[in-house]
């Protein structure tokens, strides 16, 4: 048996070779009659003929040719009709570039960065929101009128909403826009876009060639996302407000951060096109309890031609909730997908302190180069919308209260206002340009956010006061004074000379600044009391109110102490304001208050003089801040506010406390009470006094309104803490109190 097994296999292996040999000779003769094949295989790879061995393929391999040659080449013949309308589409003909290769660095280091907006054309409509857009550029710091000294170029020509079907629709652009004797092919070039493409499958086409221009566009996919060269904007309705906005929902945080409703939404349900599938799928995690997921097919013209069988319940279950009160008492928000990859409901539910889950695959997130969204969003899946629901409920409640309060920051600091988004988006370009000096992600990411964080101050976060206690670090420990001198020193007696001897005797002043804002000369060396510390006089630029909030190089301490010439402290009350700062580095903490009130018979700002329990501003005649706010307040300010203070010589003070407001959305702080303080009346007849003039309340007022309306709200907040030293006004031994001459005061 084992020999037969033997002779078996021998056989098959003879069999075997010698079909073998008769097949691979055919071959070799075969190739033996084609000499020429290697130059027929060098012409065509997938030659076709009656010898050939390898299967046969109809279409022939083509070389990579990038997406923007294909119109010039005759390779589109054999691409599709989808390929070719992408192809022609002006969004990919710049898909390659990059910062690097189609921006212009030079312009922007030389000038540094200024933003150009064309002059609007006579006859050209510009929508009210393109108009915001506009307007938000031109009243910032980066606007010049002078395209010479431009850095990036701002079309005046609306393209905001590039939907053919839409009134707002431009015709023509490609036209106009390569007409624009500036255009350079879009190079430096910025166009802003929410609306893209059309019925029925809403592609990303603007209608026009972008060239090497940026887009900041609301809706962009990741597939056509340029990184680090177009920026993805929220896509904000025509209500939006064009600048400040109203503060996030949350009053106040609950524990456990649990609402009524777990998972909301309520929209448009779409029963054919693209966009259809995501939102006709809702209805089956709904449950009508904790899960309210609401969808109405009853919009548009013919919505009766298509509807289905779940319409007529779905628009019934629709009415029944009312959206506002779902979305302030939900714990997270749904937003799916639409027509287009965006929704209004996004920025709804960041505003509602409403967690947004995210449904829109594809996506690129608004301001994802500098925005972490895993702080304040749940991204999910449209794939996975069953598992929706368990994967919000298994977040755990502390994720959930940081999730909450990261997305009132994000609202305040980037999305309230058509300027905000706006002032980002250039900050965002800004930061690409001057790398050296660019942000980190904790500014982006932190209160008070970047665009309170200017990086040409400094790129080391604890040189900014609002870090201070992240970081762990605590603010020097001496001040430097700054004395505003107006009048001209004519006694020994003035109260300048009587402050300069107080305040240099306290243990935390390194040194003084006496600021000389006066028509008549400096005064002698002689004239000046003796101190032990520096005493460094400098005349103010063009002798104007704001110089006093001037960054001088001669400031060396975090703190500055800001006095008028007529203040009268002691040097207690300067040690303990200063002590109480050291606490609170971010705010600014003094003596005199004043408040703010809504007059509703005028329908005005009020400002207030009057001694009570409520203050929303101090002083800066005597107050201590930060020095980073002198920077802040004369780079961040518009120059038409500062003007109006120089003009007046009035509000500077207003302004300030404005300004550190907005930054911190805190009050000040006020020290202990003196209730024989009072802006000291000089003499009538001194043109210098302030007091004196009787204008002088009017004006206040009206600066209250005119600063009111530039930061598009009232930053303002009302207090009634006062802090004052430890056993002030208690019936014990003077001995045992540290400040116990302010008592006397």
């Amino acid at each position: 048996m084992q020999a037969k097994k033997r002779y078996l296999i021998l056989l098959s292996a003879g069999v075997c070779l010698i079909l073998l040999f008769y097949f691979g000779g055919l071959q070799v003769r075969a190739r033996r009659r084609t000499p020429n094949r290697r130059e027929d295989h060098s012409r065509n790879v997938f030659h076709s003929g009656p010898d050939q061995t390898w299967p046969h393929f109809s279409d022939h391999l083509q070389p990579f040719i990038p997406w923007d040659q294909l119109e010039n080449e005759d390779y589109n013949v054999h691409i599709s009709p989808k390929q070719k309308r992408d192809a022609n589409s002006s969004i990919y003909k710049g898909k390659r570039c990059r910062m690097e290769s189609c921006f212009d660095f030079s312009i922007c280091k030389k000038n540094g960065f200024k933003v150009y907006t064309y002059p609007q054309q006579k006859g050209e409509k510009i929508s009210e929101s393109y108009q915001n857009i506009l307007s938000a550029i031109e009243t910032s710091r980066f606007y010049t009128s002078d395209p010479s000294q431009a850095c990036l170029f701002v079309l005046s020509l609306d393209t905001l909403d590039r939907d053919q079907l839409s009134p707002q629709y431009v015709h023509s652009l490609k036209t106009k826009v390569q007409n624009l004797p500036l255009w350079n092919n879009g190079r430096n070039h910025l166009i802003f876009n929410l609306y893209s493409g059309t019925w029925p499958d809403y592609t990303e086409d603007l209608g026009f060639d972008i060239g090497q221009a940026m887009l900041a566009k609301a809706s962009i996919g990741t597939e056509n996302f340029r990184p680090n060269f177009d920026v993805s904007i929220p896509l904000f309705s025509k209500d939006h407000p064009r600048t400040g906005g109203d503060r996030g929902y949350l009053k106040f945080n609950t524990v456990p951060p649990f609402r009524k409703y777990m998972l909301v939404f309520k929209g448009k349900r779409y029963l054919t096109g693209i966009g259809s599938d995501t939102r006709n799928a809702l209805y089956h995690v709904h449950n009508a309890e904790d899960v309210v997921l609401l969808t109405t097919c009853k919009h548009g013209k013919d919505w009766q031609k298509h509807k289905d069988a779940r319409c007529d319940k779905d628009n019934a279950e629709y009415d029944k909730y009312d959206y506002r009160e779902m979305l302030h008492n939900a714990t997270f928000c749904l937003a799916p997908r639409g027509r287009r990859l965006g929704s209004f409901r996004f920025l709804e539910a960041l505003q509602a302190a409403c967690v947004p889950v995210m449904l829109s695959n594809g996506w690129e997130l608004p301001f994802s180069e500098v925005i972490d969204w895993n702080t304040a969003a749940v991204i999910g899946d449209e794939r996975l919308l069953l598992q929706i629901p368990s994967t919000v409920r298994s977040i755990h409640q502390d994720k959930i209260l940081a999730l909450r309060q990261q997305t009132q920051f994000l609202w305040e600091a980037y999305f309230s206002s058509v300027e905000k988004i706006v002032l980002t988006t250039l900050e965002i370009i800004q930061d690409r340009i001057f790398k050296h000096i660019s942000r980190n992600s904790l500014l982006w990411n932190s209160h008070p956010g970047a665009l309170f964080a200017l990086p040409q101050y400094s790129a080391y976060l604890g040189d900014f006061p609002f870090y201070y206690a992240g970081l762990g670090i605590k603010p020097s420990t001496k001040f430097t004074a700054v004395i505003h001198a107006v009048t001209p020193l004519v006694s020994q007696s003035q109260p300048i000379l009587k402050l300069l001897v107080a305040v240099s005797k306290s243990q935390y002043c390194a040194q003084i600044i006496v600021l000389w804002n006066c028509d008549k000369p400096l005064p002698a060396k002689h004239r000046w009391p003796p101190t032990s510390v520096p005493v460094i006089v400098i005349e103010g630029e063009n002798k104007i109110m704001g110089s006093r909030f001037q960054p001088y190089d001669t400031i060396l301490t975090d703190a500055v102490l800001s006095l008028d010439e007529d203040t009268v402290l002691s040097t207690t009350e300067v040690d303990f304001a200063f002590t109480v700062w050291q606490s609170f580095p971010e705010r600014i903490v003094g003596y005199p208050a004043r408040s703010h009130f809504w007059d509703s018979n005028k329908e005005r700002w009020g400002y207030t003089s009057k001694w009570t329990n409520d203050y929303s501003m101090i002083l800066t005649g005597a107050a201590i801040y930060h020095r980073y706010y002198h920077y802040l307040y004369t780079n961040y300010l518009p120059a038409s506010l500062k003007n109006m203070v120089d003009q007046l010589a009035n509000c500077e003070d207003i302004l300030m406390n404005f300004l550190v407001s907005a930054v911190t959305k805190l009050p000040p702080i006020k020290v202990t009470q003196k209730k024989q303080y009072k802006e000291t009346m000089m003499g009538q007849s001194s043109r210098a006094s302030r007091w004196a003039d009787p204008d002088h309340f009017a004006q206040r007022q009206t600066c209250m309104n005119k600063f009111a309306n530039w930061f598009g709200t009232m930053p303002l907040i009302h207090s009634q803490m006062r802090l004052d030293p430890v056993l002030f006004k208690d019936q014990v031994s003077i001995l045992r109190k540290k400040y116990r001459d302010i008592e006397r005061l």
